[in-house]
């Protein structure tokens, strides 16, 4: 049930309301995505906020832990999306495809495995804080490959033949 809760039900609801929006028009769809920007960064700032304010206590009482799950995501995420982004280079690929894919490529979705964890174990669970430790790391260090594809454009450019 998770699955469909979580994953199935929101991209239905996205897709029906994206066909909405479409059939009103091409500006319908970017109208409304400019107007939900805000609203989205607010709700990824207030789950982090709580997140944090739960888990927080077992983060500051257990740092060895926290260690033992951070270091091995955060290797991760850096090695996944350098390597990508250097594949798609490689191979000649545009930086507008090669951003967006070193970094879905370096994702683990935390944001479900949070929402799965919570509602299966509950929100004081061993996989919770596995979760929430995961998210603590990986949004930041998304937001630094973000800025690091940005300034590496030129880079990336004199690399790929046109």
């Amino acid at each position: 049930t998770s699955v469909g809760l979580y994953i199935v039900l929101p991209v239905l609801i996205a897709q029906a309301w994206r066909r909405h929006l479409l059939a009103r028009g091409p500006d319908a769809l970017d109208r409304a995505l400019r107007a939900l920007h805000p609203w989205s960064l607010a709700a990824l700032l207030a789950t982090l906020v709580l997140l944090f304010a739960f888990q927080g206590e077992a983060i500051v009482r257990q740092p060895l832990l926290i260690a033992l799950l951070a270091v091995p995501i955060a290797c991760q995420v850096v090695l996944n999306a350098g390597l990508a982004y250097w594949l798609n280079r490689r191979v000649g690929e545009a930086h507008a495809v090669a951003g967006p894919s070193a970094l879905i490529g370096a994702s683990n979705f935390f944001e479900l495995a949070v929402a799965v964890a919570i509602s299966l174990y509950g929100i004081g669970s061993g996989a919770a804080l596995a979760t929430v430790v995961g998210v603590l790391i990986e949004v930041p260090l998304m937001l630094a490959a973000v800025r690091a594809v940005n300034a590496s454009r030129a880079w990336y450019e004199r690399g790929i033949s046109p």
